[in-house]
């Protein structure tokens, strides 16, 4: 990655590889990142928080912990993006009795190897305490995640791990 390379034009690289094969998702996403920004450096702002904000529910989910519902409810939605769907080895992953017994790592763990079968990752990144956040790319692209996250100051992982 190029040391010059500004924030924005990182934003926009990570956009893409967060909407793989939706470049008009990223390119809209991309605009109303700038239209926040109004004008503003890019590197003076919260660019992860703004970059959650634009992707949430399309391209990325921001869920609390304790919510294994809607974390279930938010990667289906990314994977039907993609025509998948996420086997979580129930009958009903929206039962009661199966949401008490989920934690958030397993369903990830899930999520990460039933997706890596069709050649996608999903990766998760520090969203603060008792929160977790993600998103979902193609697998070919895991290289340029792990050089794009971090020079926006992103600690991205595998889901799961």
């Amino acid at each position: 990655m190029d040391e010059d390379a500004s924030a924005e034009a990182l934003v926009w690289q990570l956009l893409l590889i967060v909407n793989p094969g939706d470049e008009d998702a990223a390119l809209q996403q991309f605009g109303a990142f700038q239209e926040v920004l109004d004008g503003a450096d890019a590197e003076t702002i919260d660019a992860v928080g703004l970059l959650k904000d634009v992707i949430d529910w399309k391209s990325g989910f921001h869920i609390e912990e304790t919510a294994p519902g809607a974390l279930i409810d938010c990667i289906a939605e990314l994977a039907a993006r993609f025509s998948l769907a996420i086997d979580w080895g129930v009958e009903d992953p929206t039962d009661d009795g199966f949401l008490a017994r989920a934690t958030t790592t397993d369903l990830l763990q899930t999520a990460r190897d039933q997706l890596r079968l069709d050649g996608y990752t999903l990766w998760t990144w520090e969203a603060g305490p008792g929160v977790v956040a993600g998103w979902m790319t193609l697998a070919s692209d895991d290289e340029a995640m792990r050089v794009i996250a971090p020079a926006l100051g992103i600690d991205v992982r595998p889901a799961g791990v």
